[in-house]
Order: C-alpha cells, then structure tokens, then sequence
C-alpha cells in the first residue's frame, strides 16, 4: 500500500519547495572521468529474516560507492516535474501532488547477458495508447521488442556505480519505454540487480524520468520498484520524478547480506540477499550499463537517450564507470540496433543514444 511522505516530513524531515533551494551535489555534465577506488571487503551476510516475520531495515555502508559520505538530497514539491526540478537545482521529487510513494508495477523489462539480450517477448500489458485502436483477440499478448546500446565486462566484484545522463526522451504513444541504468550480474546473467530511470507511462503515468529499480531472479522478471525492495530512505524512493537533462550518479554495492541502492548522495534501499533463495548472490560475474528502448515494433520512433546519436558531441552519456574491490574497468560497447549508435570515449566511458526511425 502506499505510504504518505507527509508525515514524515510533518516529524521534522524538510523538503525543499521548486525554486526555492539549490542543489548542492549534482555532478557537472561534461566530466568525464573520476578517479577509481578501493572499497574494504565487505561484513559477512545475514542469515535472514525469521521465518515469518518481517526483514528488519539494515543499516547500509557508513559511505557511498563512491567514498562519500551520505547527505540528505534536496528535494521538489509533490508531483514537481523533471523540468521544474532542473530548474531549481533540486534532485528528485515525489510522483505525484499527493506525496506518495509509488506502487510497485508489473511491465515489460529488458535485460542483456554475455550470451546475448533479450530481443523480444509477449506481454499482457498494454501501453496506454495501443499500436491498435480496436485490438484483437489474438493481439491480447502484443509483442516487445528490445533495443540497446551496451557497455559490458565480465567482473567480479562488490558492485558498481556510474555517471549517468538523465534525459526526457520522446516515447512514441504506442512503445512501452525508454531507459538507462546500471546492472550488475552473475557470472551466467541469471541473477540481476538494476538501477536507473526509465520514462514509461506504464509504471510512471507521464513522460517525465523517475527512478527505478529492478531485479531477475534464476532469469525470471520481478517488477519495478518493489517485489522484496527494502526502503531506507526518507527523502528519495523508487518511482520518484527526476530532472532531466543533468548527470547523476547512480550506484549499486553488496553489504551484509544485502544489494544496497545508491542515487546521488543518498541510500535509496536494498535487496535482501535471500530473495534469491536457489543460489548464493553476493558478488558481480558481470556487470553492464545501458541505454534500453522497450517497443511495439523493431523499427520505433521512440528517443534513446536524449534523442541525439552517440556520435553526437552532445548526446547522453554513461560516464566512469567503477567497480567496489573490483578489476579496473574495460567496457566493451555494443549497439543491437541501426537506429541507435554508441562511441566509446574511454574505458569507462561511452555516449549512446538517437531518434529512433522518425
């Protein structure tokens, strides 16, 4: 069930009203690289819950993937939009004007392994405006189709974090997404931990980017923004509204018995390890950024990115991609698709993106 923010802001939390605070940690959008780091070796895990009962909320690592310290993030008014937060200099905002916090939400998801990616599938869900206006009986189960440019390496490591583009893509009425994230995997790509923001009217309702988090259990799909996901934070959760057109760092590590989620300068959650009950999960086979455009047809009109070609100076970018206790990073880049191009700058860096066919 949904859970109101305004009581906790009403005990003592602040929030800051658009335009009336600037942010004070969002990274300058054309730095390229940061220095990599070393993370100590991490708490031994957790058993568990008790059988039964709820799991406790585990205290995270005392700092970020990155070695920061955590601070509170600066936060928008109820259902402030992307542009009105970039305006403002803020870093993220609840859905909606109501201050609740979002459902999780069952809907198509990509992934890419070693092996491959996941081109395509059959689904329930319809977007909210169907490639037909009248569908059939046969069309019940419409088809996605998966489009992505990848930066991948096969590591073993504690996790992983990134620079991302946050962007407000075009998504064509009738295409179910468009997104960027962090993924870190098993070695076989069978168990998934994701972080990024996706514009998807499906799971979001508008056009705006939120913040997301998923995970793949023995190749199975979950959803977004729950199934087992542990809220720590008070000021920054799953489905909350991003700005758009800046760059965020996003981040995912392995603690105590937990994939801890990490957005900006702030602890978002995590995924307790025993929600993958067949084997044990406690470090990254391989890990992978991308940008991903889930479609009604193989050649869509909608954005990846933020619209521009990789080859564009200006198109989104992934940038110093870092592993925690980790080898140092040497992406491989890939695009699945003409529509959608990649240029690597470095070995931790790449830009990607496009238009699509239109």
């Amino acid at each position: 069930m949904s859970k109101s923010r305004r009581g906790l802001f009403a005990a003592g939390l602040t929030a800051a009203v658009v335009g009336s605070i600037g942010v004070v940690s969002t990274l300058n959008a054309g730095a390229e690289q940061i220095p990599e780091r070393t993370v100590p070796a991490v708490a031994p895990a957790d058993p568990g819950p008790a059988e039964g009962g709820e799991p406790p909320v585990e205290a995270p690592p005392t700092k970020l993937p990155w070695g920061q310290r955590p601070q509170e993030i600066q936060t928008g008014r109820d259902g402030a939009s992307s542009g009105a937060l970039k305006a403002a200099g803020l870093d993220a905002a609840a859905p909606d004007a109501s201050g609740e916090e979002a459902e999780e939400e069952y809907a198509p998801k990509g992934r890419s392994t070693r092996s491959g990616v996941l081109k395509k599938e059959t689904t329930t869900v319809v977007p909210p405006e169907p490639p037909s206006p009248t569908p059939t009986a046969a069309a019940a189960r419409p088809t996605v189709h998966f489009l992505y440019n990848v930066g991948s390496q096969a590591a073993v490591s504690d996790g992983a974090y990134a620079n991302l583009t946050i962007s407000r893509p075009v998504l064509a009425r009738s295409d179910y997404h468009t997104l960027a994230e962090l993924a870190v995997q098993s070695a076989d790509g069978a168990q998934i931990v994701e972080v990024g923001w996706n514009v998807d009217r499906v799971v979001n309702g508008d056009d705006d980017p939120h913040l997301f988090v998923y995970h793949w259990v023995d190749r199975k799909p979950t959803c977004y923004n729950g199934c087992g996901f542990v809220q720590y934070s008070d000021n920054i959760r799953p489905g909350d509204t991003l700005p758009q057109d800046i760059t965020k760092r996003f981040g995912i590590q392995y603690f105590n018995g937990a994939w801890w989620i990490a957005y900006d300068t702030e602890w978002v959650g995590y995924f307790p390890e025993w929600l993958w009950p067949t084997v044990k999960f406690s470090k990254t086979g391989l890990v992978q950024v991308f940008g991903e455009v889930a479609a009604a047809t193989a050649t869509p009109c909608t954005q990846m990115g933020n619209g521009r070609d990789g080859n564009d100076t200006t198109a989104a970018r992934v940038g110093s991609l870092t592993y925690l206790n980790g080898p140092a990073a040497e992406m491989h880049i890939r695009s699945t698709s003409d529509l959608y191009t990649v240029t690597k700058l470095s070995a931790r860096t790449f830009r990607y993106g496009g238009p699509g066919s239109c």
